[in-house]
């Protein structure tokens, strides 16, 4: 070798030996850096003709794990619907009560019970009787008020899925600009690294709302797909459609037409579990406007309406016209069994016997038709309503096991069906996340580690110093011969 050939070795040396020290400097800098990705130096033999010269320094290699990426992705898109239906459980749960609380459905039947007891005790108390349509009240307001809360989670959803759908296209835009810069950035030779992490923080993000599958071509750029096989960037991102509705009342379906469903660059697609962009926070949110929540309301209008008609019975109250409505109301008419659904939130006090709406309350003692009070130590009305709360009788909707029960019964079964999905949703959380948990602390052992880094560091540094002696001997070895 000539001693020019001998010095430009060196300094390419020394040349490589710059470069790593500066990625790895980069890397120990942005060892908590959300997105970075360990760079490290590709190099190789330096050809000079047919014979190798010093050592060539090429361009950067992301050390990344894309089997990993895309099942961390998966993982936490996946934890992230499950703790989103969680929370909403746990809200409609807060609203209905559970059977033991005193202030839930059952509770609140109970106490009609107990109220109607204490006036057949002493049916001439106007303070007794006042006490029966207290209750009775209650019991209206509670179920109006936790339809009202089911109701607000399907809304607030609507709304969230407007807002992802409008994240997830403009992340998809961005990423889509990114590939073309990456694209171009690497014909021209020029480094990518920090425009992959800026586009990985950006797939990071949909990945959270749909869960995605990368794939990264030859040139650097990616295409996306969603594991039930949409794709949502293949060259031009896709556009995802979705109309917010505003407030959603317990008759509004997307079957009906009342509620948007989605689309993909203009063509409706399946919302279900089993659609293309199920499976992140996007599927949990239309699960929840469209299968959770209404599910919780069933169960709420299937108990109203056993309560409507136990205390509908044409046998109990022989001043009330045929077809009139019964001492619970829908809305104050007659309860249609075609229009069930909803029900529990529109459930009144018949206004004849309502203080509030006009009516008296002798009538809870001697029929919501009659004219004119009746004698005041009649009984057998009160007991009537008592005993058709309290009589076993068959569901007529909700989808409750075979088997007659109370009013009170009831309205546990249905409690205690929600409390369930409730704890369900809790456990599938919670599994969810641990393995999320575990997939992202893996993905970071296999990232900076500064312990090594530091090691490679002390490598260049004898590396440099190796090269820069060797230059030196070159310069002493040229010096000698200017010298002769």
């Amino acid at each position: 070798m000539s001693v020019s050939a001998a010095l430009s070795s060196a300094l390419s040396g020394l040349t490589a030996s710059a470069r790593r020290a500066e990625v790895i400097s980069s890397n120990v800098a942005n060892a908590a850096t959300p997105g970075y990705v360990r760079r490290e130096v590709v190099l190789g033999a330096r050809m000079v003709g047919d014979q190798g010269q010093g050592v060539a320094t090429g361009g950067l290699r992301r050390d990344q794990d894309s089997f990993l990426l895309n099942d961390r992705r998966r993982a936490g898109a996946d934890a992230g619907g499950r703790n989103l239906l969680a929370d909403a459980m746990k809200r409609i749960e807060a609203a209905v009560g559970t059977p033991e609380d005193a202030t839930s459905v059952t509770a609140h039947i109970a106490g009609v019970e107990k109220a109607l007891i204490a006036a057949t005790a002493d049916p001439a108390s106007e303070s007794r009787l006042a006490a029966v349509a207290d209750a009775l009240g209650g019991l209206t307001r509670h179920m109006a008020r936790a339809t009202a809360v089911i109701q607000l989670q399907r809304s607030d959803a609507d709304a969230r899925i407007a807002e992802q759908v409008g994240v997830l296209n403009t992340n998809l835009g961005k990423v889509q600009e990114l590939n073309a810069q990456i694209l171009a950035y690497g014909n021209s030779g020029r480094e990518t690294a920090a425009l992959m992490d800026q586009r990985q923080v950006l797939i990071d993000g949909i990945a959270a709302i749909v869960p995605v599958r990368e794939q990264l071509r030859t040139d650097g750029m990616v295409a996306l797909y969603t594991p039930n096989g949409a794709a949502l960037l293949e060259g031009a991102a896709a556009k995802v459609g979705f109309d917010a509705t505003g407030v959603i009342t317990a008759d509004m379906t997307q079957a009906s037409g009342a509620l948007s469903g989605l689309t993909v660059n203009g063509r409706a697609v399946l919302t279900a579990a089993t659609g293309p962009l199920s499976g992140g926070t996007l599927g949990a949110l239309l699960r929840l406007r469209d299968e959770t929540a209404p599910q919780a309301q069933a169960q709420l209008d299937a108990v109203a309406r056993d309560l409507v008609e136990r205390l509908a019975d044409p046998a109990l109250d022989a001043t009330r016209a045929q077809g009139a409505a019964g001492l619970l109301t829908d809305g104050g008419a007659p309860f249609d069994p075609a229009d069930e659904v909803g029900l529990a939130g529109r459930l009144r006090l018949n206004a004849a016997a309502d203080p509030d709406q006009g009516g008296a309350l002798w009538r809870l003692r001697d029929g919501l038709g009659a004219a004119t009070p009746g004698p005041q130590g009649k009984t057998a009305l009160l007991d009537g309503w008592r005993l058709a709360l309290a009589s076993a009788r068959q569901p007529a909707s909700g989808g409750f096991m075979a088997g007659a029960r109370s009013a009170v019964s009831l309205a546990g079964d249905a409690l205690s069906r929600i409390a369930t999905a409730r704890v369900d949703a809790d456990s599938e959380a919670g599994y969810a996340t641990a393995f999320a948990a575990a997939l992202e602390k893996l993905e970071a052992d296999g990232g900076v580690d500064t312990d090594r880094e530091l090691q490679d560091l002390m490598q260049v540094e004898q590396a440099y110093a190796a090269n820069a002696r060797v230059v030196k001997v070159v310069d002493d070895m040229l010096q000698q011969l200017l010298g002769l």
